[in-house]
């Protein structure tokens, strides 16, 4: 027999008036209600034993997104996040303990959730969420990200978007899977509402997320200046050129305390040696691992907005937010809700074609870094691919260490020297995206 919050037995999961507080929201319609909206018991049914969500992120937004979803009724979540849990998280991250530190948040955030409300249904994820295909996020009918990574959120909007078909003769676009995104940095956080396909998508205002810290290589293997570029010459250099725990070449991990420590010392090191203060274990911790500055009370306003949404596009008990809200309460506390606008040229879900004018003289290189560098594009590491003459040709791919190697040589080849006309398409692979972007050359003498 489970017990409830008054020491009264029940069974099942529920007790008399445990959703009295919704029962009051949906069995009534309401001056906010949405036209479709229908009052009644079977509302309260939908959310409880059919709505699936899907929410991404076991972190900070995460726990505070599972813990409200799960009092508001929703039943059967999934979590997904690659991360496990550190002691710099417990000050935060509620669903966990000192003795879940190194276990995997998702399935440490769904044990806790289903032992401690009844009824829930929470499945975990352990890993990243390009592991999963088209058809694990087809069965969700909404999903939550609390993300720290813009990269990640770009990837999740392009797969949602490829789930969509468009309407025809003005009809509205079918498989839609609504996407709410959460955010925080500090004492500033956001919340939208994506429908994709008909509103603005995370490819639409690409421009409204802070720009990514990047140091130069130069600067940090040549004339170092700040705490970070030690940490990063230590991480970026010395690293892969010493591989200091032997055997094959091992990847840093953020959550191991011996590659920190070994990081840490050599940063320290060549700050000495520069005469630059300020390298701690701590910031070198927050430089490897990217750690982003986070407030329990923010993470907690942005996901009972994030939460809030969601119940109200499963019930349509009030209309959703239209579309961004931003929150501020470094002095005072300031929101303000305004209408993201769609871009028609978006790479993501205008679904064109994009045409580069380039010289004919220009080096694949200059191509490649326009890609990286140009504000609608911002790609992280684009593999490009083209045909020519009937052929299949790889330009340059850089995820793999044989092709990367074998078409290097490409990267100082002009435009013209690789075969490249006026019309010639390219196909631009990219961790922003699970799938290709296609981009037709206009090449100018």
């Amino acid at each position: 027999m489970e017990v409830d919050s008054n020491g009264h037995g029940h069974t099942g999961g529920d007790w008399p008036n445990r959703w009295s507080h919704l029962s009051q929201v949906l069995t009534r319609k309401g001056p906010f209600s949405h036209p479709n909206f229908q009052a009644g018991p079977e509302t309260l049914s939908l959310v409880r034993d059919m709505v699936r969500l899907c929410i991404i992120g076991a972190g900070g937004l995460g726990c505070e997104l599972l813990k409200n979803l799960a009092y508001m009724g929703f039943r059967n979540m999934h979590v997904i996040d690659m991360d496990t849990i550190d002691v710099s998280n417990l000050n935060r991250q509620f669903l966990f303990r000192p003795n879940d530190v190194g276990k995997f948040k998702a399935e440490v955030a769904a044990d806790f959730i289903n032992r401690r409300i009844p009824g829930a249904n929470v499945k975990a994820h352990n890993g990243m969420i390009q592991d999963f295909d088209e058809d694990f996020y087809r069965q969700f009918h909404v999903i939550i990200c609390g993300l720290d990574s813009i990269v990640a959120r770009r990837w999740i909007n392009g797969m949602v978007l490829s789930l969509v078909t468009p309407g025809e003769d003005g009809q509205p676009p079918t498989g839609v899977i609504p996407i709410i995104d959460g955010g925080t940095e500090g004492f500033k956080g956001h919340a939208r509402v994506i429908l994709p396909g008909m509103t603005a998508c995370i490819e639409c205002t690409l421009d409204l997320y802070p720009p990514q810290v990047n140091f130069p290589l130069c600067t940090i293997a040549h004339t170092p200046r700040l705490p970070e570029h030690c940490i990063e010459y230590a991480r970026i250099l010395l690293w892969p050129k010493e591989n200091p725990f032997g055997g094959e070449e091992t990847s840093i991990d953020g959550d191991d305390p011996n590659h920190i420590s070994w990081i840490y010392e050599k940063a320290l090191e060549r700050a000495n040696h520069y005469h630059i203060t300020g390298v701690t274990h701590r910031l070198t911790q927050g430089v490897v691992k990217r750690i982003i500055p986070a407030v329990a009370s923010t993470n907690a306003v942005i996901a009972a907005v994030c939460a809030m949404e969601t119940f109200k596009l499963t019930t349509s008990c009030a209309d959703p937010l239209n579309n961004y809200m931003m929150f501020n309460d470094s002095e005072g506390i300031y929101s303000y809700a305004y209408e993201a606008e769609k871009n028609e040229k978006c790479l993501a879900c205008s679904r064109r074609t994009q045409t580069l004018n380039f010289g004919k003289t220009k080096k694949l290189q200059d191509l490649i870094e326009y890609l990286v560098n140009q504000a609608s594009f911002q790609m992280k590491n684009p593999g490009l691919t083209t045909n020519i003459e009937g052929k299949n040709k790889t330009l340059y791919m850089p995820n793999v260490a044989s092709i990367e190697a074998a078409t290097r040589h490409n990267l100082k080849k002009t435009l013209d020297e690789l075969g490249l006309t006026s019309g010639s398409e390219l196909v631009v692979a990219d961790s922003t995206s699970p799938r290709p972007l296609i981009v037709k050359l206009n090449l100018e003498d």
